[in-house]
């Protein structure tokens, strides 16, 4: 698959790939031995940290904006199919990184410097590639993808996901009142299934996002996607599990009945 990459016409685009597939591999065994240092798992040792709420922007911005910029200075916007997906991308990422952080509870925290930064480095390089790679680099996204099986079925699929993430984030927000401290177990939607269904949703859009587009760097970023949120799904799922002792037995921690 890598050899097939355009090394010497784009050098920047195929390194890129190469970055996410083998930071999603590295991050994968490291989350796997190590809890990331957020949230409920937040502690001490990873260096300078940074308010919660502006840290996520900063983070998470550089996807929409690269995605958007590669997109149209490439001239993505001349195809229909090009143009839904860039609208299903900004649907996520605009919500993610500019919504989301305000409504957030405990946005008061801080986060480590490090993670944002990685973070920062990472969505650049993934929202150019993707933009880039629809705008320029999928001939097979003219009119006649739209009744294309596959892109039908990614639609579906995405919107699934979408719907699970923001359904899972809600129950989240609406479990402490305002002035509320503390945590609690969550209920209802996905969470009659697994720990962490906000993760699952999130793994299930970018599957979703990766059928409908069929472009290397949307199947790199559902690869990522998956090893960055699985393991920090089963550090949710034991947390949970180590704190209250009348956790559901039946939940697993992201895959329904057995994972």
């Amino acid at each position: 698959m890598l050899s097939g990459l355009p090394w010497d016409q784009w050098p920047l685009y195929a390194s890129a790939i190469v970055f996410i597939l083998g930071f999603g591999t590295i991050a994968f065994f490291f989350l796997l031995a190590i809890s990331a240092p957020y949230g409920r798992h937040a502690r001490d040792g990873w260096g300078p940290g940074i308010p919660a709420k502006p840290g996520w922007i900063v983070m998470e911005a550089p996807s929409p904006i690269c995605f958007a910029l590669l997109f149209f200075m490439y001239g993505g916007y001349t195809r229909a199919v090009p143009l839904i997906l860039l609208g299903l991308w900004q649907l996520h990422y605009v919500y993610r990184a500019f919504i989301f952080p305000l409504r957030m509870r405990g946005g008061d925290k801080s986060k480590p410097l490090l993670t944002v930064a990685l973070a920062f480095l990472f969505n650049i390089a993934n929202g150019a590639t993707n933009g880039f790679a629809l705008a320029k680099l999928a001939p097979h996204l003219d009119n006649t993808w739209l009744s294309e099986p596959r892109f039908i079925a990614g639609l579906f699929v995405f919107f699934v996901g979408y719907f699970i993430n923001h359904q899972s984030d809600a129950i989240l927000r609406d479990l402490r009142k305002p002035g509320e401290t503390g945590y609690k177990i969550p209920y209802g939607g996905a969470y009659r299934w697994v720990s962490a269904p906000n993760y699952l949703g999130e793994i299930i859009e970018w599957i979703g996002f990766a059928i409908a587009a069929w472009t290397l760097p949307g199947w790199a970023f559902a690869y990522f996607t998956a090893c960055n949120l699985i393991p920090r799904a089963l550090d949710h799922h034991r947390w949970y599990r180590d704190k209250f002792d009348d956790y559901p037995e039946s939940r697993r921690a992201v895959i329904p009945h057995i994972l």
